[in-house]
């Protein structure tokens, strides 16, 4: 075996052994190219920090059955070093005004801040001031507090539950006085896209574009609330941040990050390649920052434009539109094409979109990673065959992109999810699209559904094969607090066919299960399972629904002691956190551990 050592305060002229070790992850990728058998990359202690993504591509697969691993130093044992792959940019030079530090960042562009660790709020307002009602470019207000704003090409509104499942965000573009008030004109193309996008009837009411923001960020006049910040571009190159700090903070002995990189790291084509015990923090999405806003329709899919379709829900009386196509969500390290890799007890945090995407290839394996702090979903997997995620531990996700579910499956083929923990999630923990065999086994879900409704702690739609054989199992699982007022902790949804639903769990849900869904279920077993409540639907069983030895309990004693056996091999594989093992605080309606 051969193996590079690579250090922070190495030198990249170095031979990148353990005594002179290479300074950059890209001097030692370079170095393990020429080398033959089974290779290491031995990170050691500290914050390596990336002014480019680090990128691996065929050139940088093991050869011959042989692997190559990128690893902290004492991987595996109890001298296991701390290392750190960021793609921020730590912020210095603040000056005090006011009590507000203030730091001159030249072009720096970001949607995050961190301090010491912690994710920083961008300041914000609840809704427009005054009295107010959209136009077809914008909207007006009776008040004048939106022409105090510093500077409102930099101002984003938040919309909030414009569908039960759905959170889009548009930028302004300028703001001008009228008489008895103010107008707003919001950027292009993106508010245009947001009338055509959000359409809908339901009780004999219509309803067409975004509606009112239910929240206003990023301007200096809402840096009210310490521990928040403001990023002021209204001069091109010489951006400003602004920081009100926590009580007791104080900027020399502070540590301020704010994330630069969008991608960390890129894997494309390469085979037999291992990354243990890293941890990959600090990257952001800027691309809802700009003129398209941020256009979410459904869990991790935005829209870009184009047509929109309009969907019966019932006939006569209730429709709603829906993109073609839509985008998906990036990941800030990405597995494209590869085969045969490993990724195994890292840690993904600090992140401005998804944590992990992997799409296509075959034999990729996530397990015993840690997820969290992240803007969008934790594991995205898109096209991937065999693909396994196990044994990770996800919580305080989709902070920014409330849509995101924690693990999203679409397109694979035998993909195994199985032994995760995931909680304190703003809407679905695991969803899986159309598939083919896919197999959701004894995870724990607690706290799902914190912000947005219509969805569940697993949530499958559409068809997942053309037989049982080949179809998806959801077995053994555990799910509890799926807590929205509209909501099915266990959901089978949209035209889902080929499904086994059977020997999981459900407590406190608004509803434990549906089978009575539009399109209809098809070839769809519920078979075994406990609940605290009948599932909707189960009283008068649709024709494509096979319902057969549930158990209803609904005292929460009796159903966990009918379910002891269940309940003690869901969840981790490793020892359990607890589910407040990670300090929160409030934000944006709901607790944040960071």
């Amino acid at each position: 075996m051969t193996e590079f050592h690579v250090d922070p305060s190495g030198n990249d002229s170095w031979p990148g052994t353990a005594e002179r070790p290479f300074a950059g992850l890209h001097r030692a990728r370079d170095a393990a190219r020429t080398a033959t058998g089974d290779v290491v990359v031995q990170l050691r202690s500290g914050t390596h920090v990336l002014t480019a993504p680090f990128e691996l591509t065929e050139a940088d697969s093991g050869r011959d059955g042989h692997r190559i691993g990128y690893q902290a130093h004492g991987y595996g044992t109890a001298d296991q070093e701390e290392v750190v792959v960021s793609g921020g940019r730590e912020i210095t030079g603040w000056r005090v005004e006011d009590g507000v530090w203030l730091a001159d960042v030249g072009d720096l562009d970001t949607r995050q801040l961190y301090v010491d660790g912690r994710r920083s709020e961008r300041a914000a307002i609840d809704g427009l001031p005054g009295t107010a009602t959209m136009t077809e470019t914008g909207y007006e207000t009776d008040s004048a507090a939106p022409l105090t704003w510093h500077s409102p090409a930099d101002v984003e509104f938040v919309h909030r539950g414009v569908y039960p499942w759905t959170e889009a965000r548009c930028g302004v573009a300028a703001v001008a006085g009228r008489t008895g008030g103010t107008a707003i004109t919001m950027a292009q193309p993106g508010f245009g896209w947001a009338l055509d996008l959000y359409n809908f009837a339901w009780e004999g009411n219509t309803s067409r574009g975004p509606g009112l923001p239910t929240r206003i960020e990023n301007d200096v006049t809402f840096l009210t609330e310490p521990g928040t910040f403001v990023l002021d571009r209204s001069r091109p190159g010489h951006h400003v941040l602004r920081y009100l700090p926590l009580p007791g903070q104080a900027p020399d002995r502070t540590r301020v990050v704010a994330p630069v990189l969008e991608t960390l790291l890129r894997v494309t084509g390469t085979s037999g390649v291992s990354f243990r015990g890293l941890v990959f923090a600090d990257a952001t999405w800027l691309r809802p920052g700009r003129a398209e806003g941020f256009l979410h329709y459904h869990g991790s899919g935005y829209y870009e434009g184009g047509p929109v379709d309009k969907v019966s829900l019932v006939e006569g009386q209730a429709w709603v539109t829906v993109p073609r196509a839509s985008a998906t969500i990036p990941a800030c390290v990405v597995v494209e094409g590869g085969e045969r890799v490993e990724i195994e007890r890292c840690r993904f945090t600090r992140m401005g979109a998804a944590g992990l995407g992997l799409t296509g290839g075959a034999d990729v394996s996530v397990r015993g990673c840690d997820f969290d702090t992240l803007s969008a979903t934790a594991v995205s997997v898109t096209g991937t065959e065999n693909a396994l995620v196990e044994d990770n531990w996800i919580h305080h996700t989709g902070l920014e992109f409330a849509g995101s579910p924690g693990i999203a499956l679409l397109g694979t083929k035998g993909c195994t999810v199985a032994h995760n923990q995931v909680g304190d999630v703003p809407h679905c923990g695991i969803v899986a699209g159309p598939a083919q065999g896919t197999r959701i086994l004894r995870n724990l879900t607690v706290g799902t559904m914190l912000v947005l409704a219509d969805g569940g702690g697993v949530y499958l739609s559409g068809p997942q094969g053309d037989s049982y054989e080949n179809g998806a199992v959801i077995r053994g699982n555990v799910i509890k607090d799926t807590r929205t007022p509209y909501n099915f902790a266990l959901y089978t949804d949209y035209g889902a066919a080929w499904v086994t639903v059977e020997d999981n769990v459900v407590a406190r849900a608004d509803n434990t299960a549906v089978l009575q869904v539009s399109p209809p279920l098809e070839n769809v077993v519920y078979r075994g399972n406990f609940w605290d409540a009948d599932p909707v639907g189960s009283g008068d069983v649709p024709e494509g629904v096979t319902y057969e030895g549930n158990t209803t309990l609904p005292d929460e004693e009796k159903l966990d002691a009918a379910t002891a056996d269940i309940q003690r091999h869901a969840g981790l594989l490793r020892p359990r956190p607890s589910v407040d093992a990670a300090p929160s605080r409030k934000t944006h309606g709901r607790s944040q551990a960071v």
